[in-house]
């Protein structure tokens, strides 16, 4: 029989939310698999964990995959950790847990630590729904197309960001969402962790004069139900009563009912449509 896969979870700061599950998995399993060894090692001679490593990192992640998917088909019981937080949740967990799925392999997670959860939660933001978008690419193109979709996001927006692209970040959002809400966390369950909810401009003004320092994760609020509002108004405003009209009508839509929805679009009565037809 193959082995299992346990992707276990590890503290983002504070060694003391390791979970037991994880400690005694990590003493029972055959290999551990670290995006950093030389990290990871700080956090097993901490708990006195003897287990053997093995490098699982961006460089190799494709090729060290097969063969870590090989041991499991032999029977090995591997865990994979990540420097920090949940493995697969940016990082490069999320490719050897698709071979194992792939292959028949048994995964299984561990819960625990998750940066963007941890900030989500103490945001003071909504939590119900949200998109998570890690860190913006770094390629010019890719990232104008992300923060293109943005600008419509109505979900509440998690995003990672390093201390020395902080304040570049920060005015790209401030051009694509003015004026919105965003929760700066820093040094998440750290000694000197910070929260601070504000505005995108207030929070660049501030970093534009204090030097960002810490791992930094950006809790932004989404688009509300009254921008879009505002914004769906605008749009029908724009247009003749005729082209709304057609609009619809072009969608196979028969005139009368066309009149009902052109109504509710612009928050007018149906009479108030058809006279203003007529004068047309």
């Amino acid at each position: 029989m193959s082995g299992t896969l346990y992707l276990c979870a590890t503290p983002i700061g504070n060694l003391e939310d390791i979970t037991f599950r994880v400690l005694r998995t990590l003493k029972e399993v055959d290999l551990i698999a670290a995006e950093d060894t030389r990290n990871s090692l700080k956090l097993l001679n901490h708990f006195e964990i003897k287990t053997p490593m093995t490098s699982y990192h961006e460089y190799n992640k494709i090729e060290k995959a097969y063969q870590l998917a090989e041991k499991l088909r032999a029977g090995k019981n591997i865990a994979l950790i990540t420097d920090a937080g949940t493995p697969g949740i940016s990082d490069p967990g999320e490719e050897l847990v698709r071979i194992c799925c792939e292959e028949g392999i048994s995964v299984t997670s561990l819960p625990g630590p998750a940066a963007c959860i941890t900030a989500l939660t103490m945001s003071g933001l909504p939590t119900r729904r949200f998109a998570f978008e890690a860190f913006l690419p770094r390629e010019k193109k890719e990232r104008d197309r992300v923060l293109a979709e943005l600008r419509d996001e109505t979900r509440t927006i998690v995003l990672y960001e390093a201390p020395h692209h902080l304040v570049k970040t920060l005015e790209e959002l401030q051009e694509v969402l003015p004026g919105r809400r965003i929760s700066v966390c820093r040094e998440l369950t750290k000694r000197y962790e910070e929260k601070t909810l504000t505005t995108i401009e207030q929070c660049l003004s501030f970093y534009k004069e204090h030097e960002p320092r810490g791992e930094y994760v950006l809790v932004v609020e989404g688009k509300t139900f009254e921008e879009c509002q505002k914004e769906e108004h605008a749009r029908w405003e724009s247009m003749t009563l005729a082209a709304h009209m057609a609009l619809y009508e072009g969608q196979g839509v028969s005139h009368k009912e066309a009149m009902r929805m052109v109504a509710r679009d612009r928050g007018i009565s149906k009479r108030e449509v058809y006279q203003a037809l007529l004068s047309e």
